[in-house]
């Protein structure tokens, strides 16, 4: 009788088993189970980055595909932070993400879109970025760390939140700066004369909440997602640099793709990626009207003063010049297309 039950038992087990397997995906439209593709990043839901994944990305990719492919949004930092969620697409636990420029570490080309004061405005940087160069600049990126460029978006161009007023170098001297954990970032904020200490983004409010930094840097639409208005009092308009992101697919993930499913999320990511730029430039004056209502004060930098903030970055640039040969030749390119 004992033997039974345990026969009995097992077989129960077995059964829910196999119920509980066959349940691991849902059907798509062509009786096929569903791809989930996770994407992650850092900004908050209503960052234009995350408004264009909704209304494009996932719209797109879900229609086209008739259900073969889920996409499921992880903003504001949800599955980790920047190099987290990077390294999860790398290592496939993630199957997309949309981090900034993090793998320059270890591709030194990819770090050249922040290259102090290169861009002259949106359209520039639109322009080099969805051209030849930009191809460029991703070309290692798969053999490198396995994950596949699908399109470049946009953070915007950085600018100076801080506890104080800042329309000289000498306000720069001793701020302490929040900066992303780049070299490129803290040696800049060095020579702008700041005492840089690199956090996460998701730590940045706690830490000007509580006084451990003066300012960050960051484009002013994540001033307002992210509410750090809320623990600031200024805004220099300083655009010393331009943030681009990128849109990275998990290459094993990307190769597991029917031809036509790779089509349609190429096609999604550039139309969200396109829509997400326009957006971006569009929200700066709603952006800053709706900071400078919550009490921020938004300083222009004068003539002198960003002639000096570009004079002072140039150590940057000898110091890049000297280490990579083709740098310089880089620079003088992405310059001339803004002619």
């Amino acid at each position: 009788m004992k033997n039974k039950k345990l026969y009995g038992l097992a077989v129960t087990a077995l059964a829910s088993f196999l119920f509980l397997t066959g349940c691991g995906g849902e059907e798509a439209g062509g009786g096929e189970k569903k791809k989930v593709i996770k994407v992650a990043h850092y900004f908050a839901e209503d960052h234009p980055q995350n408004v264009a994944l909704k209304e494009k990305f996932k719209t797109i990719v879900e229609e086209e595909t008739n259900g073969e492919l889920e996409v499921q949004l992880y903003p504001n930092s949800t599955l980790g932070a920047e190099k987290e969620f990077y390294d999860g697409v790398r290592n496939g636990t993630i199957e997309m993400g949309i981090p900034g420029l993090i793998m320059q570490a270890d591709i030194p080309k990819m770090a050249a879109p922040e290259w102090p004061f290169l861009f002259k405005n949106f359209d520039h940087a639109q322009k080099v970025l969805n051209g030849p160069i930009g191809d460029e600049l991703t070309e290692d990126l798969e053999s490198e760390h396995g994950v596949k460029p699908l399109a470049w978006s946009a953070n915007g161009f950085r600018m100076i939140s801080s506890n104080k007023t800042i329309d000289s170098l000498e306000d720069l001297d001793g701020l302490r700066l929040r900066m992303p954990n780049i070299p490129n970032y803290i040696e800049l904020g060095k020579l702008l004369g700041a005492n840089v200490t690199p956090l996460p983004i998701s730590e940045v409010f706690t830490a000007m909440e509580q006084k451990v930094v003066d300012g960050q840097d960051n484009p002013i639409a994540t001033v307002r997602a992210s509410g750090w208005y809320e623990v600031q009092s200024d805004i220099l308009e300083s655009k010393h640099m331009f943030s681009p992101n990128l849109y990275i697919i998990n290459s094993n993930f990307w190769n597991g793709l029917t031809e036509e499913q790779q089509k349609i999320i190429e096609k999604a990511s550039k139309e969200a990626a396109d829509y997400e730029f326009e957006l971006l430039e569009k929200s700066y004056e709603e952006d800053k009207k709706f900071l400078e209502e919550n009490g921020l004060k938004f300083t222009a930098p004068s003539e002198k003063f960003s002639a000096e903030m570009e004079e002072a970055a140039q150590p940057l640039y000898e110091k890049i010049y000297s280490e990579f040969e083709w740098a310089k030749d880089l620079a003088d390119r992405i310059r001339a297309e803004a002619e």
